[in-house]
């Protein structure tokens, strides 16, 4: 099946990438509970702006999926990860072997090792599932940093 067609079918069943799909079909197919896009969180760049993870596991861990790692998402989850190190966000990647850039010798992967991320490719390991905890998360995450004021 060609990328835009497997793109069109995750959009018809409610979801913005193929790998978003097939990763919940996934998790349905092994009976994980799981929210999709459910909780927000507030996070400061040069303003206060909000992020939406794709996948809430029911133990609590926030599981962001990517097919392209860009330097705008890195930097988001470098200060998200600053301003909330209380939360566990890990990646999906589809390949994580994928390089930052043309010419760049790191990858997806050494990026997630460097900052202290965990990842995997193209699914959601079954030891992440069943680690304990609980999804306390509230459907909106405040940043509660001091807010800067600029002045115009």
């Amino acid at each position: 099946m060609s990328p835009h067609k497997i793109r069109r079918d995750a959009i018809k069943h409610g979801y913005r990438s193929g790998l978003e799909h097939t990763i919940s079909i996934y998790l349905k197919e092994l009976k994980h509970k799981y929210d999709y896009e459910s909780i927000k969180i507030e996070w400061e760049d040069l303003s206060y702006r909000t992020y939406t993870p794709d996948f809430i596991l029911n133990n609590g861990i926030i599981i962001e999926t990517k097919g392209r790692f860009l330097p705008t998402d890195r930097r988001k989850h470098l200060a998200i990860k600053k301003q909330h190190p209380n939360l566990d966000i890990r990646f999906v990647f589809t390949n994580s072997r994928t390089k930052l850039r043309k010419g760049a010798k790191s990858s997806y992967g050494q990026w997630c090792i460097k900052y202290g991320f965990r990842y995997y490719d193209r699914i959601i390991p079954e030891e992440w599932l069943k680690e304990k905890g609980k999804n306390r998360h509230p459907k909106f995450i405040k940043f509660t940093g001091a807010k800067v004021r600029r002045d115009k």
